[in-house]
C-alpha cells in the first residue's frame, strides 16, 4: 500500500486513474447509522420533533471518543486561519499562547504550519503521509487541510483520507453547499473532507474614494461602473485620473478570469490555456502600461500596504475569508493601530463596501480532512462537526469573523435578517455572497491547478514588467510547467 500511496502523491499523472474510495473502516459508519435510524423513527417523530428539527441534526450529535487512544492531535496546515477557528470556537480548546500548541482535555494539540509557497506545504504533507502507516502514534497526522486547487490529488488517493461516512458525519452535512462537497468528492462518490466556509467572491472598494470619484459610495450605484469588463476598464481610467489604482497589481483579477474558463488547464495530458486566461493577460498588460495598478504581486508588502490609510488602491477582489483574514485580520493594513478597536476612525476599517463586479467567481477555501491511521478519529469527527455542521457555532463564525459559512439555510436566514458587516460600513454583504455562491461550478477543476496558476503568473510577471515579450513568457511557462509535471505536453 505504501508503494501505491507514493505513486499517488508524488506522481500526479497517476492520480486520475486512482479514482478509488479512501479507506473502508466499517465500525464508525455502522454504529451511528443504526442509532440515527431507530431514534428518529420513534420518539422524535411522535413527540416534539417536527420536520424542521429533523434536519437540525446538531441536537442529536454526540461525540464518540470511546475508540480514541491518542494523546497527541497533529494538525497540518499552511497558515493559522483554521487554528484561529478552533481556538475561538471549538468548545473546550485551550491555547498555550505559543502559536504552535494547545490542548483539548488531556489531548495535546500540535499545529504543524508550513507556508504553501512553491508547493512547500504539499511537499511536506506528502512526505509525512508516506510515513503514516509506520509512524509512532504521537507522530501520526490526525487532521490535514487542503485547498480546492489540489483537493482531487488527496481525496482520490487510496489510504489517505477517511470519508465522512466513516466518521458518521454525512447526515449532518445536508445543509452544506453542494459545490463545497463536490470539491472533496472522489471518483466513487465518497465525500472525503468538509469545510466551515464557502468562498464566492466580490469586488471590495473604498467608500471614501467612491464618493470622491463617482459621487456616491452606494453599492448599487457603484456596481453600475463595474458591471462588465468594458465598464471596469473605463472606471479604471476615471480612477487613475483621480490618483487611484483600480487594483493593486498583476494577480488581483486573475481568479475572476480563471474561474470563468470554458476548458480546464489539462485535457488528455495536454496543457490548455483558455481564452479567458489570455484575456487576463491582455487586460493586466494594458492596465500595467497605463498605470492602472501598482505593479505589485499578491501577498507582497507593497500589495498589502495599498489597503491602508495612505494606500492608493481603490479595490480588491476577494471572498469573505479575504475580508476577515487578509484585510481586517492580523496580516492586513487596514488598521493603523492593531491594538485599537475595530471601528471607523482606526485606519480604513469601515471605509469599505462590496459589489458583484464584472463576473462572479470563487477563490480558495479550506477543507478539513481526517487522515487514515489517526488514533483520534472520534475527536477529529467532533472538531469537524462542531466547526462545519453545528449551525450555532457557524453563526458565531459569521458574526465574529465576517466569514461566509457553509450552511445554506443559515446564510439565507442571516441575510434575510439584515446581518451587517462593520468592516464594510454596515453593508449586508451576505445577500451578495448568497447570490454568488449559486454560480460556482467545479467542472473545470484539475489536480494541476495550483501548480499551473503559480507557474503561469510567474511567467507572465516577466512580461508585465517588460523583461520579455509574450511569446517568450509563454515558452518559459511551458518549459517550467513540463519540468514540474513531466507527464504533460503542450
Amino acid at each position: 500500500m505504501k508503494k501505491k500511496l507514493l505513486s499517488v502523491l508524488l506522481s500526479t499523472a497517476m492520480v486520475a486513474s486512482l479514482l478509488v474510495g479512501c479507506g473502508d473502516t466499517e465500525e464508525p459508519a455502522a454504529e451511528p447509522a443504526a442509532e440515527e435510524t431507530e431514534e428518529p423513527a420513534e420518539e422524535p417523530a411522535a413527540e416534539e420533533e417536527t420536520e424542521e428539527p429533523a434536519e437540525e441534526a446538531s441536537a442529536e450529535w454526540t461525540a464518540d471518543l470511546s475508540a480514541d487512544t491518542g494523546k497527541v492531535l497533529n494538525i497540518y496546515c499552511w497558515n493559522d486561519e483554521f487554528q484561529r477557528r478552533v481556538r475561538d470556537h471549538y468548545p473546550g480548546y485551550t491555547d498555550n499562547g505559543d502559536g504552535a500548541t494547545g490542548s483539548i482535555g488531556d489531548v495535546q494539540v500540535n499545529w504543524v504550519i508550513v507556508p504553501s509557497d512553491d508547493m512547500a506545504y504539499q511537499n511536506n504533507l506528502d512526505e509525512t503521509l508516506l510515513k503514516q502507516a509506520d509512524a509512532a502514534d504521537d507522530d501520526k497526522i490526525d487532521i490535514f487541510l487542503i485547498e480546492a486547487d489540489y483537493a482531487l490529488k488527496y481525496v482520490n488517493a487510496e489510504g489517505v483520507c477517511m470519508s465522512m461516512d466513516e466518521l458518521g458525519l454525512t447526515d449532518y452535512m445536508a445543509d452544506q453547499y453542494q459545490y463545497v462537497k463536490d470539491v472533496v468528492t472522489d471518483g466513487n462518490g465518497n465525500v472525503n473532507g468538509t469545510s466551515w466556509q464557502a468562498c464566492p467572491g466580490l469586488y471590495i472598494y473604498r467608500r471614501s474614494a467612491a464618493k470622491e470619484v463617482f459621487g456616491t459610495d452606494d453599492p448599487t450605484e457603484v456596481q453600475t461602473h463595474f458591471s462588465d469588463w468594458d465598464k471596469f476598464a473605463e472606471s479604471a481610467q476615471t480612477l487613475a485620473d483621480a490618483g487611484w489604482k483600480v487594483v493593486s497589481g498583476y494577480d488581483d483579477a486573475y481568479r475572476v478570469f480563471s474561474q470563468n474558463v470554458s476548458t480546464p488547464w489539462v485535457v488528455d495530458g495536454k496543457i490548455t490555456i483558455d481564452d479567458n486566461i489570455m484575456n487576463w493577460v491582455d487586460q493586466t498588460k494594458d492596465f500595467t502600461d497605463k498605470g492602472f495598478n501598482n505593479k505589485t504581486s499578491l501577498w507582497s508588502d507593497d500589495w498589502t500596504k495599498g489597503m491602508g490609510s495612505s494606500g492608493d488602491v481603490f479595490g480588491y477582489f476577494g471572498p469573505a475569508w479575504f475580508i476577515d483574514f487578509t484585510m481586517s485580520g492580523p496580516t492586513g493594513a487596514t488598521l493603523d493601530d492593531t491594538e485599537a478597536p475595530q471601528e471607523i476612525g482606526n485606519g480604513t476599517w469601515g471605509d469599505w463596501a462590496a459589489i458583484e463586479g464584472p463576473q462572479g467567481f470563487f477563490w480558495g477555501g479550506t477543507w478539513v480532512c481526517a487522515a487514515q491511521g489517526t488514533d483520534n478519529a472520534g475527536l477529529v469527527a467532533d472538531i469537524m462537526y462542531q466547526l462545519t455542521c453545528n449551525p450555532d457555532i457557524m453563526k458565531e463564525i459569521v458574526t465574529d469573523d465576517n466569514d461566509f459559512c457553509n450552511n445554506q439555510p443559515l446564510m439565507e436566514e442571516m441575510a434575510a435578517a439584515g446581518t451587517t458587516s462593520g468592516f464594510l460600513g454596515g453593508e449586508n454583504v451576505l445577500e451578495k455572497f448568497c447570490a454568488g455562491v449559486s454560480t460556482i461550478s467545479m467542472e473545470n477543476s484539475t489536480i494541476y491547478d495550483q501548480g499551473m496558476t503559480e507557474q503561469f503568473q510567474g511567467a507572465m510577471k516577466d512580461y508585465f514588467d517588460g523583461n520579455v515579450d509574450l511569446d517568450t513568457a509563454l515558452e518559459n511557462f511551458y518549459t517550467n510547467i513540463e519540468v514540474k509535471y513531466p507527464e504533460l505536453t503542450h
